[in-house]
């Protein structure tokens, strides 16, 4: 098929990868503009962009789709279909009316669950046993178009948001050629979402990776699972902040939350509301990823000493 993509970070890229392989023609790639990134904010290439230039695609980068002239410029295209993935822009209604067979969006839930902007992280904090990839007809709304095709993957114990990105991009990847698969063969079914079990995935916001003791171990737990790789859950010992990349669910202690109450080879036992938290993997400021017993030893803590609250 002919086709317009539309996407920008690795998930996306993964799908533009798999519609090459599958044979279909790429008559053009959308992506965000460059910008800056990583310590040095230097100026960087999206995936999609450093993929779209090695295989020699046309591109462009708009600040909007609704700069003049751009309707215009995709409709003469003449695509089958557009294919929108983590893209980073509205597509306005000019642009959703443009392709034969509409605007496809590969979403990371199980749709109507996490509508909108973190749906991973969103169902990592939830505690959600699945999730998965939803192919859907685009329409104007946030994410309310019919569904074409779903699939599901548990969320284990371990997932943290970079693992179940991985998982998803793959499986996405695959979801969408087979809707093409489908659609070319006019076995493709649409189901409308249903209305009553819509939640909502806003986009993170940098203070709710503090952790706040208070609350049970499980669920910081998955706070700490969920902002792994970014931005990272972190908490305050004697004013300094320390990330936590990883950690394990302990029996119940006695204490304050924020209380360290063991150190050890196992790591270092916080309690919590409800049960206890032992941290395995830690970052100081400007420092790199050590296991706890390494911390320790250019760190030391005693038992009794305390994490900070979110709130203290």
């Amino acid at each position: 098929m002919k086709i317009i993509f539309a996407g920008t970070p690795v998930f996306a890229a993964r799908a533009l990868e798999a519609l090459l392989e599958a044979g279909h023609e790429i008559a053009l790639v959308l992506t965000q503009p460059d910008r800056p990134a990583g310590r040095g904010m230097k100026t960087a290439m999206s995936a999609v962009k450093l993929l779209a230039q090695k295989r020699g695609l046309p591109l462009l980068q708009p600040h909007s789709l609704k700069q003049s002239g751009l309707d215009s410029q995709l409709a003469a295209i003449d695509a089958n279909v557009i294919v929108v993935a983590a893209y980073g822009l509205i597509l306005p209604a000019t642009v959703l009316s443009i392709p034969h067979s509409g605007c496809l969006n590969i979403h990371a839930s199980l749709l109507p669950r996490w509508r909108g902007a973190a749906p991973i992280q969103r169902a990592i904090l939830a505690g959600d046993l699945e999730t998965g990839i939803t192919i859907m007809q685009m329409d104007s709304g946030l994410d309310t178009g019919a569904i074409l095709l779903q699939k599901s993957v548990p969320i284990t114990q371990d997932d943290t948001a970079q693992t179940l990105h991985d998982k998803l991009a793959s499986m996405g990847a695959h979801c969408i050629v087979e809707v093409l698969t489908l659609l070319q063969q006019r076995r493709l079914a649409a189901t409308a979402q249903d209305k009553t079990a819509v939640s909502y995935a806003p986009k993170l916001e940098k203070t709710e990776a503090e952790i706040d003791w208070r609350l049970d171990a499980e669920q910081i737990n998955r706070t700490v699972r969920a902002f792994n790789p970014h931005p990272g859950a972190y908490s305050r010992i004697r004013g300094t902040p320390l990330k936590i990349w990883q950690a394990e669910v302990a029996a119940n202690a006695a204490g304050n939350p924020g209380e360290v109450v063991a150190i050890g080879r196992k790591g270092i036992a916080v309690v919590c509301g409800d049960g206890a938290l032992v941290l395995k993997i830690v970052q100081k400021p400007g420092g790199k990823k050590m296991s706890a017993v390494e911390f320790l030893a250019g760190y030391p803590l005693q038992p009794g000493n305390r994490f900070e609250c979110r709130d203290d």
